[in-house]
């Protein structure tokens, strides 16, 4: 039956008004950010979208970002959507590509967002739509190693990785899929998704670590967007009315909390210090700081009243500035606890913080310098507020001075300082355990010139998401060799790690700042003190940078005191990187290479030279970088002197082979190690010149040595003395010292004197 022209007219007039209400209704959703139930609101905003479609076309490095990421998924969509059934570890096929549709997801539905091109949101949803046919009946990985295995992974960090990001691209096509289709993927992928690695792990879930963090975060962004309190509650304060036992001990060393310290907030009061150091060292804080910050930034949206980034005193912030200045010159981490060398501020992880940081903290003008060198930015409102700075020619240099940075909740465990004078970089490491990424190695410390390594810390053992190497997961040597002492620039004590090479005493051990002084351009000085790392041995290590202008470059002065109740051996080694050039002591070269020991790490170093010491000073020089370098050591005819390379026991060439020259003591109770080590000239193999290549120090000696004071006189080549005399004891900041050494009294006020 035919309708009339005027009821075909009348219906199609209200058509056309319910069209333009829902149009409007969606405008308004869309522009509304204050509202919870508008979409986006996570990390995009509804009114950043706008703001960011406005600036299109005017902000070059948010303009080229843009385009890089539009190629980039536009080739990935050209490609097919793949989400294979799991079975690999890190760096197999299927591990790898579940991980990259993560962040093609992400990326996708940010591209909908501010191109409004359709194309994206159904790429998003097709490939959301897989997972949840998946996940619905998708067992517990293959793989059974880890402690909690997830599902699309073969641990619960990576699902929880997975989710941070989706959760995301979730937020973003939000509006773009039905009411069914949302009830669809959220009871079928992610409330059950957010429930496994939460509930169903907490082993993984419910401590203090970066696994949990990224735990925390995730179900916490998937709670955001679905507006599901449950899951929101879940992920600042862990998981309530579990009844667990509170000894009980993950496999990966960290303890799970059951009192309470569970949960984002718990992981931002315990492991953060005042400072904004992360306890577990500058390359787990780098890899936690992308949880830690989007979740912020999800919740700084959504939830404002909480005043999330002014939470204890506002220390997400600050733990960028404090991140940031864990970097060379190059802008690589210091390779502290379980650190992979080479990881820097150009990974994608910072971008987010430079730009997060930036946006919300004090718009400091010096991340948009850091933000030009990363040459991208976030597709967001952060992003974009960076990317306006930088074209509005805000930028200015990002400087890095001496700092000291304290550990632990309260800055009461110790820390770490970085000595700074010209292009030499000291790196002095007295913090905490540093959880289960902790190594044994108090006061110990690194050297850099102009952002080369010059004496090492070793890192980690571990060639990550390389599947030929242990499945891209921690090799056994990291145990063995990384962690133990004798691997590190720092004392071992009759071939046994620090605290026995055990977590549980370490984690409950700490040293203390004895001072720190940076404020005289000409030094720059640290000093702590550490007990209990052997029963009834104390050692004291007084660092120093100094500049003179007799020497070329600024040199270090290295003073370790160590005092116990018996005699002992003592290993003092330095892990210099380059080719011996000369001793002036005598050594020999074995005809066969053997271990230096059998165990603690000793099993691994081959002894490549035995030599005696001198009476006085030994020296070594050595090339690293066509640039020279010596060690003068204060020795006596009973010391040792040993050169190691890493590499015994190792059949599957899993550790690098790096040198090392060993100073080692016996059967002393008592003893001051004193050595200074000098950059200075350089080679060109154009020219073939080599400049400056001898040490400027002609003696080193030891003045006084007293419980209240050591003093140390450094005579260079042309006869000129200076002295240095550090206050061993405790003191009050105005106390006046006296010292009186061969008839001359010295006085001063402050913890040292230069001369």
């Amino acid at each position: 039956m035919k309708l009339t022209n005027s009821i075909s007219k009348r219906i199609l007039f209200l058509l056309l008004i319910v069209i333009s209400v829902s149009c409007n209704k969606k405008e308004d959703a869309t522009n509304d950010v204050k509202n919870e139930d508008s979409h986006p609101k996570l990390i995009l905003t509804a009114k950043g979208v706008k703001d960011i479609r406005a600036q299109l076309g005017n902000v070059p490095i948010f303009d080229n970002t843009l385009k890089a990421v539009k190629e980039e998924i536009d080739a990935e969509i050209a490609l097919g959507i793949d989400t294979p059934i799991p079975k690999d570890y890190s760096g197999g096929y299927t591990h790898v590509r579940h991980k990259r549709n993560m962040i093609v997801l992400q990326k996708a539905g940010v591209l909908y967002q501010i191109l409004e091109d359709e194309k994206y949101a159904k790429y998003v949803k097709d490939m959301l739509m897989q997972y949840e046919a998946m996940y619905k009946n998708l067992p517990v990985h293959p793989k059974t190693r880890s402690y909690a295995r997830g599902k699309l992974f073969w641990q619960c960090l990576n699902d929880s990785n997975w989710l941070v990001y989706v959760s995301q691209a979730y937020d973003c096509i939000y509006n773009y899929l039905s009411e069914e289709e949302r009830n669809k993927l959220e009871s079928n992928l992610f409330k059950p998704f957010a429930d496994y690695i939460s509930i169903g792990n907490p082993q993984f879930y419910q401590r203090v670590h970066n696994h949990s963090t990224w735990g925390n975060a995730a179900v916490g962004m998937i709670g955001l967007v679905m507006n599901d309190e449950d899951l929101i509650q879940r992920a600042l304060y862990g998981i309530k009315g579990k009844e667990m036992d509170k000894t009980a001990k993950d496999d990966d060393g960290g303890f799970i909390n059951k009192d309470g310290k569970a949960g984002f907030l718990a992981n931002i009061e315990e492991p953060f210090s005042p400072d904004g150091y992360y306890n577990e060292g500058p390359y787990y804080q780098r890899y936690a700081m992308y949880p830690f910050l989007i979740f912020a930034e999800g919740l700084h949206n959504v939830k404002p009243d909480l005043k999330i980034f002014e939470y204890k005193d506002g220390v997400l912030l600050k733990s960028i500035n404090a991140l940031l200045n864990l970097s060379d010159a190059d802008g690589d981490f210091f390779p502290l606890n379980d650190g992979q060398k080479g990881m820097s501020y150009y990974t994608s992880a910072l971008v987010t913080a430079v730009d997060i940081s930036y946006h919300y903290g004090n718009q400091d003008a010096g991340l948009l310098s850091i933000a030009e060198k990363q040459d991208r930015v976030l597709l967001d409102d952060s992003g974009l507020a960076v990317a306006l700075g930088v074209k509005n020619g805000k930028a200015k240099p990002f400087e890095k001075k001496s700092i000291n940075l304290s550990d632990g909740p309260k800055g009461e465990q110790g820390g770490v300082s970085i000595l700074r004078n010209e292009d030499i970089e000291l790196v002095f490491k007295y913090a905490s355990q540093g959880s289960s990424h902790g190594h044994y190695d108090k006061l110990s410390y690194s050297l850099f010139e102009d952002g080369e390594e010059v004496i090492q810390d070793y890192g980690l053992s571990r060639f990550v998401n390389i599947e030929q190497k242990g499945g891209g997961n921690y090799l056994k040597e990291n145990k063995t060799w990384a962690k133990q002492t004798i691997a590190h620039n720092t004392v071992t004590q009759n071939e046994t790690s620090h605290y026995k090479g055990k977590y549980e005493i370490g984690s409950q051990n700490h040293p203390d700042l004895h001072y720190f002084s940076s404020e005289d351009a000409n030094i720059q000085v640290v000093s702590s003190k550490v007990s209990k790392t052997y029963s009834g041995t104390d050692m004291h290590r007084t660092m120093a940078v100094i500049k003179d202008e007799d020497f070329e470059k600024p040199y270090v002065l290295d003073i370790m005191k160590v005092t116990s109740n018996k005699s002992n051996q003592y290993d003092f080694p330095i892990y210099f990187f380059g080719q011996v050039l000369e001793t002036n002591f005598k050594y020999e070269t074995p005809e066969s290479l053997k271990p230096l020991g059998s165990k603690n790490g000793y099993q691994h170093l081959f002894v490549e030279g035995l030599g005696k010491a001198l009476n006085g000073n030994s020296k070594f020089s050595w090339m690293s970088n066509y640039k020279f370098y010596t060690l003068t050591s204060i020795t006596n005819t009973n010391d040792e002197l040993l050169f190691t390379r890493i590499g015994a026991n190792d059949p599957e060439f899993n550790l690098r082979r790096d040198p090392a020259l060993i100073l080692r003591r016996k059967n002393t109770k008592n003893s001051t190690f004193v050595s200074t080590i000098e950059a200075h000239g350089n080679y060109s193999p154009v020219t073939e010149s080599a400049v400056n290549s001898k040490s400027s120090v002609k003696e080193l000696k030891v003045l006084v040595d007293s419980d209240d004071f050591t003093a140390i006189s450094i005579t260079n080549i042309h006869g000129k003395t200076k002295l240095f005399i550090t206050v061993n004891k405790k003191f009050s900041k105005n106390e006046k010292h006296v010292l009186k050494i061969n008839n001359k009294t010295y006085s001063w006020s402050g913890s040292y004197y230069l001369q």
